[in-house]
């Protein structure tokens, strides 16, 4: 659906298949349509699945293999999202070095305070944050704006 609003091209293949292989095909088309950036998104994997962390290992070790530009991980991580949130970051962060956070659905009522202790202690910067549900909503954070939103401060 995200990718029809944005109006880029999907390469899927059928439920079941190496999730690593996609990346591998993705990568191919990618480099003959002359693509300037590729996202993959891993959505719905469980940190407290052992077979599906490997799974994404296997997925980062291919895209770092078959890509010329830098592979970068982010972990998208949703606004409401509690203490358990720290656990699951460090467990992507070990398995994957993550290279920073997407903040999603700070356009409700929830204010990701989270972002903030995962950010500290992971050393791990927040680089965007989703505030609604149209292509424009992903935004760069801003420690400031984001600070004052969480506190009520104006």
């Amino acid at each position: 659906m995200w990718a029809d609003r944005a109006g880029v091209p999907v390469v899927e293949r059928d439920r079941g298949t190496d999730p690593a292989s996609v990346v591998f095909d993705t990568l191919a088309e990618a480099r003959t349509r002359g693509a300037d950036l590729v996202l993959v998104d891993t959505a719905g994997r469980l940190h407290t699945s052992a077979d599906l962390m490997q799974e994404l290992r296997k997925v980062q070790r291919v895209a770092k293999a078959q890509s010329t530009a830098p592979v970068i991980s982010l972990l998208v991580l949703d606004a409401t999202t509690g203490q358990n949130g720290i656990q699951q970051a460090r467990l992507f962060n070990e398995a994957l070095e993550l290279d920073g956070i997407i903040l999603t659905k700070l356009d409700g009522t929830a204010r990701g305070g989270i972002a903030v202790a995962i950010a500290r202690e992971l050393s791990l910067p927040i680089v965007r944050i989703g505030v609604g549900e149209s292509v424009d909503d992903l935004h760069a954070f801003d420690a400031t704006e984001f600070a004052r939103a969480l506190t009520g401060a104006r």
